[in-house]
């Protein structure tokens, strides 16, 4: 049936000049058709099956160019044209039934008409075919960038969405409780910790409700107070908090972490819940294993400082108890003993001063009057008179709220200190002066100085660079102690050989 009725179509004859008015009518149908309606699917088909009828072909068909090759994608006719015909024509081949014109967008090529012809001149069906692919290289290439567009659409919407559910999973494996809020103080995530224990909440449960709704164990107040806090500052906040929620204390670390959009506004504020008891019962169980550590290094030094002079006593003690008559260096024993048991009881006071400060009352105080005072006891000693001092206390210092006592033990201590670091003839310098809003009192020595080694232990209880039987080794470990209650530290700078600069920077009254 398909060949005779191919056959009488091929008998109808038509002029050359009717079939150019007929097949020029058809094209300009077709261009009028795509101008109102559009690039449509529709209508690409429309104007292949009025192209067909115009040429009398039995087949007219737009192939796409694709990675894999060439296709149809839209056809007319019997569909009988296969994909080597058309390589051939395109390759430069010729096929007398076959007219293939080549359908460009700018200097791509896109795809091409394929027409196979039945009566037509083939003039007349060349620049209709030319014409025709002109106006849909255009459809052509918008429907293929359209598919395209689609296409990687789809594709990154499948990205977001893979990398969507990555992130969500990855915050739901956090051993942590985290959600998000927004500025309306909703929820916009809720992770897989806040939906189990005692207090959990479902996520679906949570989402999109504002978080005074959910959350009930601080009262509304407080936590609207601490999110705007966060909302207005910027800031990150972070507290721990105590609770008995699951049936025995725990210790939590809350922090509300603000997050901005690229303009720098804070949008969103994430709260993250930590359980930190195991890691706090740890750090207690540490500080009270250094605690009892240095209990014992404090009982060995006790034990080892007492022992000499306790063996210089026993050795008097054997002497005189070796004649029944007196003898004429008893009283020096006598005397030996006495100083002994002296330095056995500043070490037990030391080490109580160390142990146990006791408190003081504190005041008001002028930085420069303490250093004088201290000067002015330190001049009633023998092994000082000695020394050139020299003193630059700097006028108008920030006063310091202190306990005049216990700065003078220090002052008094370090000044000991470089005495015994210097010969018998050397100079101490002390000075004052401001530092920010601290104070520092510097004490300099022109003494042997001290290796990186020994700088490194000054501070610790019973660790002296005297020579035995002149320290405790508990005077700088003293000093520190007393500093740092002040809200203070003392900082060292030595060299061997050249001496040692010790420096108490105090904070003062304004900023303590």
């Amino acid at each position: 049936m398909a060949t005779q009725s191919r056959a009488k179509r091929r008998a109808v004859s038509f002029s050359p000049d009717a079939e150019a008015h007929a097949v020029l009518a058809a094209l300009g149908d077709i261009a009028a058709r795509m101008t109102v309606a559009g690039p449509t699917e529709l209508v690409a088909q429309d104007a292949l099956e009025r192209a067909r009828a115009a040429l009398r072909a039995e087949e007219c068909a737009v192939w796409l160019d694709g990675p894999d090759g060439i296709a149809p994608a839209w056809t007319a006719g019997f569909d009988d044209i296969e994909e080597q015909g058309v390589r051939e024509v395109l390759d430069g081949g010729a096929r007398d039934e076959l007219r293939v014109v080549e359908m460009h967008f700018g200097p791509r090529r896109v795809g091409a008409l394929v027409v196979r012809l039945e009566g037509v001149a083939a003039e007349i069906a060349e620049r209709f075919s030319a014409a025709l692919a002109s106006m849909l290289a255009a459809f052509v290439a918008n429907s293929e960038r359209s598919r395209r567009l689609e296409s990687d659409l789809q594709a990154r919407m499948r990205e977001t969405e893979e990398q969507k559910r990555f992130t969500e999973r990855i915050v739901d494996l956090l051993p942590l409780g985290l959600y998000v809020i927004d500025r309306d103080y909703r929820i916009t995530v809720w992770n897989h910790s806040r939906e189990t224990g005692m207090q959990g909440v479902a996520r679906d449960e949570a989402l999109g409700r504002p978080l005074f709704e959910i959350l009930h164990r601080q009262p509304a107040d407080v936590l609207r107070r601490e999110f705007e806090e966060a909302f207005r500052t910027g800031e990150t906040q972070q507290f721990q908090m105590e609770s008995t929620s699951t049936g025995k204390p725990r210790t939590y670390r809350l922090s509300k972490i603000p997050m901005r959009d690229p303009s720098g506004v804070v949008t969103h504020v994430i709260t993250i819940g930590e359980d930190i008891t195991d890691w706090v019962e740890a750090r207690e169980a540490i500080a009270q294993n250094e605690k009892l550590a240095a209990i014992g290094r404090l009982a060995a030094g006790i034990m080892h400082e007492i022992n000499n002079p306790l063996a210089t006593i026993a050795a008097c003690a054997e002497s005189m108890a070796m004649s029944d008559a007196p003898r004429e260096g008893e009283p020096k024993f006598v005397q030996i003993i006495e100083s002994e048991v002296a330095r056995c009881k500043r070490i037990v006071d030391g080490l109580l001063d160390f142990s146990r400060p006791r408190p003081r009352e504190r005041q008001l105080l002028d930085v420069n009057g303490i250093v004088e005072r201290a000067l002015f006891l330190m001049n009633h000693h023998a092994r000082f008179k000695q020394l050139a001092v020299e003193s630059s206390l700097a006028p108008g210092l920030p006063r310091v709220h202190a306990s005049g006592e216990q700065l003078i033990q220090v002052l008094i201590a370090l000044l000991t200190n470089a005495a015994d670091a210097m010969p018998q003839y050397g100079r101490v310098r002390i000075r004052t002066c401001a530092t920010g809003d601290s104070v520092t009192i510097e004490v300099e020595d022109e003494g042997t100085g001290m290796s990186r080694a020994h700088m490194a232990r000054i501070f610790e209880p019973f660790y002296s660079t005297k020579e035995q039987g002149r320290g405790t080794g508990l005077g700088l470990a003293i000093c520190h102690g007393i500093v740092s209650d002040h809200g203070g530290r003392i900082d060292v700078a030595s060299e061997e050989g050249v001496g040692s600069v010790f420096r108490v920077i105090l904070p003062g009254a304004e900023s303590a």
